[in-house]
């Protein structure tokens, strides 16, 4: 499983811009499984994605296809973590 903190590397004029091909393409990652939750930052400097993925190179594949990522807009700081205690209502990423 990983965290994935993106930061804006752009004005927010240029990341609206991508929004709504950013929200398809997250869309996308939701369906397949891959991703479980996202927002984005307060105050707006980026964003958070949590993914059940647990291959590093098959989360790097998956987040080239970001426009954010493809068009340079952000930095992403990519987190594995192995989740070992939870609450009863997200046991099972455990």
């Amino acid at each position: 499983m990983f965290i994935i903190s993106l930061t804006y590397q752009v004005s927010l004029e240029e990341i609206d811009a991508f929004i709504p091909e950013h929200v398809d393409y997250l869309n996308e990652q939701y369906a397949k499984g891959y991703f479980i939750l996202s927002g984005r930052k307060e105050p707006r400097t980026g964003g958070v994605i949590i993914s059940t993925i647990s291959d590093r190179n098959e989360l790097n594949e998956v987040l080239a296809l970001d426009p954010f990522n493809r068009e340079g807009l952000a930095n992403y700081e990519v987190t594995e973590i192995v989740p070992t205690k939870a609450s009863n209502s997200l046991k099972f990423l455990v």
